[in-house]
């Protein structure tokens, strides 16, 4: 004789079919690699390397500074922090910064639209 197990058993005993699964890491790191890292590297003509945190993976107290800071030169200094002095005196500029931001902003747009995270 066949039985039915109530639909609380079944939930807690298998999962659906083709129930769709991530792994925090695995998903984090596949866009990290899809876009190139969790940071941004902008080398000045000097050849000095500076780095700020890639917009895909920038956290939310930083993203919410950067917004409220006021033009270029604001939003420049959030994202390098101490460094920003250095950057400067290495033939950067705030403007220049900027753009590379944009540019991995809009890099980053589209690389979520074709990029397919790994499960695990």
């Amino acid at each position: 004789m066949l039985t039915r197990s109530s639909p609380k058993e079944e939930s807690t005993i298998m999962s659906k079919p083709n129930r769709a699964r991530f792994k925090l890491s695995a998903v984090k790191r596949s866009y990290a690699e899809a876009v190139g890292g969790e940071l941004v590297e902008v080398e000045t003509d000097d050849g000095k390397v500076f780095t700020f945190p890639h917009p895909l993976f920038t956290e939310d107290d930083l993203a919410r500074q950067i917004d409220a800071a006021e033009g270029d030169v604001g939003k420049a200094h959030v994202l390098l922090g101490e460094a920003y002095d250095d950057f400067m005196k290495s033939g950067g500029d705030a403007n220049s910064l900027m753009l590379v931001y944009v540019a991995a902003r809009s890099e980053m747009q589209d690389t979520l639209g074709r990029h397919r995270p790994t499960r695990k």
